[in-house]
């Protein structure tokens, strides 16, 4: 990195708008604050609000984790962990959920519990869960600002109707706080109960979108339901009613990948977060034949 170049990239301004953006989300939890989202060297829809946010919170003696789909090895993920480390020096980097202090997620959140010393953000691709039944982004603001919800509401009735079940598979809309209803990011369903009332700040970054948002810690995080319709997280139980487990470190508690061997065609299935399957494989509960349910 020149020495002419700012640590983390951006300049001093543009991090300082950041932050204040930041602290007016945790201000006003689930609600959706507009930002001057820079140009990033990369395009947007690749991270870059998550990335924006990551560059204005770090400080040199951060300690980092960037995940994609709980990975730490893929694309999204070495690259955006590479530039960070590029344009931040003195940082530390790390594949251990425990260690990181600052953790950069996209599209999941790590199956172990976060504590109160760890920040969050995750990448936002659609910040408003509106959108899927309202074109006009006027008329969405209004619409959160009297939290009208009913034709979100009626979109779920509709998939009750048809398909006798809720569909929505990610991006499940969650009510923060008693208040704003919010698009989580893709995360799977799995992750939106860990939002509620985490001990971890959780931040999300919309760069092409221009907006940040915030679920503070001990926030109340529910996911709009029925009464008489809860809401369920995805199922890995198999055909004789058994919880299957990761093929790898045999966890039956943690979200799985479904995966096709290509040598025995068959389907297998392995934990999503990388490093809760290395922890797992190696705990004594697993020399023991033990399990962490």
């Amino acid at each position: 990195m020149s020495s002419a170049q700012n640590f983390g990239y951006l300049d001093e301004y543009a991090k300082k708008e950041v932050r204040r953006s930041a602290l007016k989300a945790v201000a006003i939890p689930g609600y959706q604050v507009p930002y001057s989202s820079r140009e990033m060297p990369m395009g947007r829809g690749f991270g870059t609000g998550g990335l924006q946010l990551t560059l204005s919170l770090i400080g040199p003696q951060e300690t980092l984790k960037v995940i994609d789909q709980g990975s730490d090895d893929s694309v999204n993920a070495v690259n955006l962990r590479s530039f960070i480390e590029m344009t931040c020096p003195g940082i530390d980097t790390t594949t251990k959920t425990a260690a990181a202090s600052l953790i950069q997620s996209r599209h999941r959140i790590p199956e172990q519990p976060l504590r109160e010393d760890q920040i969050i953000v995750l990448q936002v691709p659609y910040p408003d869960p509106l959108v899927l039944v309202e074109p006009s982004e006027d008329k969405r603001k209004q619409m959160h600002g009297e939290m009208d919800y009913s034709r979100l509401l009626v979109k779920l009735y509709e998939d009750m109707v048809r398909f006798d079940e809720i569909t929505i598979s990610h991006r499940y809309p969650t009510r923060i706080n008693g208040q704003y209803v919010l698009d989580p990011s893709p995360i799977p369903r799995w992750d939106v109960p860990k939002m509620n009332h985490a001990k971890a700040l959780i931040l999300f970054g919309a760069g092409r979108e221009k907006k940040i948002y915030a679920v503070p810690p001990y926030t109340d995080a529910e996911p709009l339901v029925f009464s008489d319709v809860p809401f369920r997280v995805e199922d890995f139980t198999d055909e004789a009613g058994n919880r299957r487990a990761c093929r790898i470190c045999g966890c039956r508690s943690s979200f799985l990948d479904e995966y096709n061997d290509s040598r025995t065609g068959e389907t297998v299935y392995q934990c999503s977060d990388a490093d809760w399957c290395q922890e797992f494989s190696q705990s004594s509960d697993l020399n023991r034949g033990g399990s962490h349910e």
